[in-house]
């Protein structure tokens, strides 16, 4: 059972959030508390599952991977051996960076990484259409990013 997050728990997080390679002294400072009852507080947020863990966010197209495509995927049909089946295939995919069981017209919702258009075509190609279930595909192609915000606003 996880308990109630108070105002300096909720502190902690929101900065966290903007920069997890703060100090503990550093975020000490921040919530106006010496740090070893922020270095408690840290560790139970992250032993009771709120923070979950803690990544650098990379720049793609330094690392030659510009071109970001939503993919609506349809299956044929769909039940909880076909949908276990799919996602467990999608874990082992690189370019898929995200992935969502949605509602509506598409089943899953995947975010995919690659260089170029031909990658695109040959992940489509080999990665996705190599997947029985896999009934319809329509892509989306992001021109230009507007807003990335990572983390929860509350």
């Amino acid at each position: 059972m996880t308990a109630v997050l108070d105002e300096i728990d909720l502190q902690i997080l929101k900065i966290l959030q903007n920069n997890a390679k703060l100090t503990t002294k550093e975020l000490a400072d921040a919530v106006n508390l010496s740090p070893t009852p922020v270095f408690e507080r840290q560790k139970r947020l992250e032993r009771q599952g709120y923070i979950k863990k803690y990544i650098a966010v990379l720049d793609p197209g330094k690392l030659d991977r510009s071109l970001l495509v939503f993919c609506k995927v349809k299956l044929k049909q769909i039940n909880h051996e076909i949908a276990d089946a799919f996602t467990r295939r999608i874990q082992h995919i690189p370019e898929v960076t995200e992935c969502y069981n949605t509602s509506g017209a598409y089943d899953y919702l995947l975010k995919v990484c690659v260089r170029d258009m031909k990658q695109y075509q040959e992940f489509i190609l080999t990665k996705l259409g190599d997947i029985d279930s896999v009934g319809s595909i329509e892509s989306t192609f992001v021109m230009s990013e507007v807003k990335q915000k990572y983390g929860i606003n509350f």
